[in-house]
């Protein structure tokens, strides 16, 4: 990947940016190179993003044994290079999203002045950890944040749901048609999901609830073997045995840049129609960092085709000679 931070054959002016090389970035930087846009992918960290440090992805189309997930984002991101697109590492600055044109300063090594006919924004969103000792330690052994992605690892065995909320209790479900047991570990003494997710739940013979629990501490040895926390109501400190940590605790947009320029939700999550449209001409968005229900490698490789295909029309629409 030296190409990656070799800024010198940088142009000042693009087709399409697009801010992000995870799943959704590439696939866009890929669709918009095949209608022969000029195209650039700036990425602050490593492309592939969240997908990236995924252990295994087993159900992503194609790969019936499974892929982990640095490879699956390595082959998106030769085959993005393979059409031309170009992929930096780059922080944008500043950003000025009105007028015909769009702006970017980007600091790539050195501050760069950059302008597009379109931006695509595909941030991504990170979930939202717990925050207590050793979580960091068993991050894919473990600990995981999605049970789409997972639950096949745990077939037989117990594992814990942290969270109260629709994705928690939505996820323990599905979690229980693997799992022997699933706890659902909650800081209060009730859920906060939609009544029809708690009925199910609490009908569901496979799961068991604990109330009032502030989670201390993740224990284990090379994987995990439960969880430490504390009754907010006793105070006692307890401990609940589980071979798996499910977290769903909220998820994290990566939008701070973006705020006072686009419409969200409360949560940060940008908004936008089924064309990945903002309320922006020239501006659209794609995969996770967007306002949506299914956060999946392959959704995002859906928004960020849609989304490719739509600037390909708008720059034809308001760029033609």
């Amino acid at each position: 990947m030296e190409s990656f931070f070799d800024f010198s054959d940088l142009y000042d002016e693009y087709d399409v940016i697009i801010l992000g090389a995870g799943p959704a970035g590439l696939t866009a930087g890929i669709y918009a190179a095949r209608d022969n846009l000029k195209t650039l992918i700036l990425e602050k960290n490593f492309p592939g993003g969240q997908v990236a440090i995924t252990e295994v992805i087993e159900n992503y189309p194609g790969f019936e044994e499974g892929i982990s997930g640095g490879d699956l984002t390595e082959k998106m991101f030769k085959h993005a290079k393979s059409f031309g697109v170009q992929i930096k590492n780059g922080i944008c600055s500043e950003l000025k999203l009105e007028g015909k044109y769009k702006c970017i300063s980007t600091q790539s090594g050195a501050i760069k002045d950059l302008k597009s006919k379109a931006i695509i924004i595909a941030t991504g969103a990170n979930p939202r950890h717990m925050g207590v000792k050793n979580e960091n330690k068993f991050l894919g052994r473990g600990i995981s944040f999605c049970a789409t992605c997972d639950a096949n690892f745990y077939r037989g065995k117990e594992v814990a749901v942290v969270g109260g909320g629709d994705s928690a209790v939505e996820e323990a479900n599905y979690l229980t048609k693997f799992c022997n047991k699933v706890t659902i570990v909650h800081r209060r003494d009730k859920l906060r999901a939609t009544k029809i997710l708690q009925e199910r739940a609490f009908k569901n013979p496979k799961i068991e609830f604990v109330w009032n629990a502030d989670i201390q501490e993740v224990k284990g040895d090379k994987t995990v073997e439960g969880l430490i926390y504390k009754d907010k109501v006793t105070g006692e400190i307890k401990e609940l045995n589980v071979n798996g940590i499910f977290v769903f605790v909220g998820w994290l947009a990566a939008t701070d840049q973006f705020k006072g320029l686009l419409d969200m939700d409360e949560s940060g999550f940008i908004k936008t129609n089924l064309k990945m449209e903002t309320k922006i001409p020239g501006v659209y968005v794609a995969g996770d960092v967007r306002v949506k229900d299914l956060r999946q490698v392959v959704t995002a490789v859906s928004d960020g085709a849609i989304a490719a295909k739509q600037v390909s029309k708008y720059i034809e629409n308001t760029f033609e000679e």
